[in-house]
């Protein structure tokens, strides 16, 4: 290896390496990109202020205020995709027993899978540069949702007794109550459908299947890769030029998925299930609790009430994420972030039995609601954490063409726990208002899964890794 030349004319102090400026955002595609993804959390949020009432009115309960967490929780909430979205919703409105609730959502979970895809095409359309400002931007759709999925779903759950001028006429509307408020979204998924299949660009140059892919068959007609993918350590930035150089310089051969399953892949995707693990498990209890009569544990709050308040959790977080996120990125980096993220998740859960506590003595006092305020606040720090790991995860393939196999392996996991997640969290604060000595076994439980989240945080690196081929 040669030796640099050192003379009188060498300078002493090597040149500062300016930061490299940022790539503007390619706001045609990132814009449908954002539409695409609002689906999800419109859907989610749509249910969480009238699904404890839709659960008293089927009569599963036979009235037991303390079993409605049982069967709240059952309700799969894996809501990402676009036609299993529509065909989900319009079911779930027409839904008048427990089971065809649960066989509505199941559709939902077998005929979606495009969350995934959209964080994969996101990375594609940006470089290094404004990986962390596009990510930043993505909370818009999930705030957006967060915002007018619970203000749809509070206003327009039975709408003929609320407006009884409106639709106090419709028999069909008495009959299906909560049709209404499920069809918004329905509605949606199909125009989001709609804007997908005119305008969005493919963004994938190489197509394997699925089939060849768990085979590695593809490497018959493709260029071997030399060596090991081994992880090396760069800057707090992923390492990633432009897509199509990315691309040629790898060779844009998908791995088979035993290359994918590597160590930091692995890791990547261990944080993102249990950030997800405690997001869904968080935001299961909360409408629950806001819901639960005072004496059990509760708020004692109405649909509209809760539909208000998840509504400015969701505007608040968006702006936030905009206007905050891509420069605490800049100076703070991944991991700083992500870990504020995760530790800011005991406070958060500790709020619950001291809002309980507080409005047993004062009511519904300014004192309560400040309470209210800083929960919020605090879920919404917890929000940061899920633009970092996607980083992570981006960071993490072991090159550009198994980008979306390496997405999908990470939202494999996130599916299993947003499937045990809520069951698990809603049947436990069940337990708790059903038995005084188990009243803090829910916030127990959610705080093991904030120390599980904690501990996996500590084996992310705090500079990205680089690809070596």
């Amino acid at each position: 290896m040669s030796q640099r030349q050192v003379d009188e004319e060498t300078p002493l102090l090597r040149p500062v390496q300016q930061k490299k400026a940022r790539t503007p955002l390619p706001w045609r595609q990132l814009s449908i990109i954002l539409v695409l993804q609002l689906a999800e959390p419109l859907t989610s949020q749509v249910i969480a202020p009238f699904a404890p009432q839709l659960i008293r009115d089927i009569g599963i309960t036979n009235g037991d205020e303390t079993r409605v967490g049982y069967y709240v929780g059952l309700m799969p909430v894996i809501l990402t995709g676009l036609f299993g979205l529509s065909i989900s919703m319009y079911c779930f409105g027409l839904s008048k027993t427990f089971w065809e609730l649960v066989l509505s959502r199941a559709l939902n979970g077998a005929l979606n899978g495009n969350i995934g895809v959209i964080k994969s095409m996101v990375v594609e359309i940006t470089d290094s540069t404004n990986l962390a400002q596009a990510y930043a931007y993505m909370p818009i759709a999930w705030s957006s949702g967060g915002t007018l999925g619970p203000l749809i779903g509070g206003s327009l759950s039975r709408p003929a007794d609320r407006f009884p001028n409106i639709f106090g006429h419709s028999q069909f509307l008495k009959t299906y109550p909560y049709f209404l408020a499920c069809a918004v979204p329905a509605t949606f998924s199909i125009l989001a459908w709609v804007v997908m299949f005119l305008f969005l660009q493919e963004t994938v140059p190489t197509r394997v299947t699925l089939w060849r892919l768990l085979k590695g068959r593809y490497r018959e007609d493709s260029t071997p890769v030399k060596g090991a993918v081994t992880p090396t350590v760069l800057t707090d930035s992923l390492s990633t030029e432009d897509t199509a150089q990315r691309a040629k310089a790898d060779g844009s051969k998908p791995l088979p998925l035993r290359s994918i399953l590597i160590p930091r892949v692995i890791i990547a995707a261990g944080n993102y299930a249990a950030l997800s693990l405690l997001d869904i498990a968080f935001r299961a209890v909360q409408p629950l609790f806001l819901a639960t009569p005072l004496e059990l544990g509760g708020l004692g709050l109405d649909p509209p009430r809760i539909g208000n308040i998840l509504a400015i959790y969701g505007v608040a977080n968006g702006l936030f994420q905009i206007f905050f996120f891509a420069d605490l990125h800049d100076r703070f980096g991944s991991k700083a972030i992500y870990s504020v993220s995760m530790a800011a998740g005991i406070p958060m859960i500790i709020t619950f039995p001291i809002l309980n506590a507080v409005a047993r003595v004062q009511g519904l006092s300014p004192m309560v609601w400040a309470i209210v305020g800083l929960q919020l606040a605090l879920s919404v720090i917890l929000n940061l954490g899920f633009a970092c790991v996607f980083i992570y995860i981006a960071a993490a393939s072991p090159n550009q063409a198994s980008l979306g196999a390496t997405n999908g392996i990470a939202q494999l996991g996130v599916s299993i726990v947003r499937t045990i997640g809520p069951a698990s969290a809603t049947s436990t604060f069940s337990l708790s208002i059903k038995n005084p000595d188990h009243a803090w076994i829910v916030y127990y439980y959610l705080i093991v899964l904030v120390c599980i989240g904690i501990c996996t945080s500590l084996l992310l690196p705090r500079q990205m890794w680089k690809n070596r081929l």
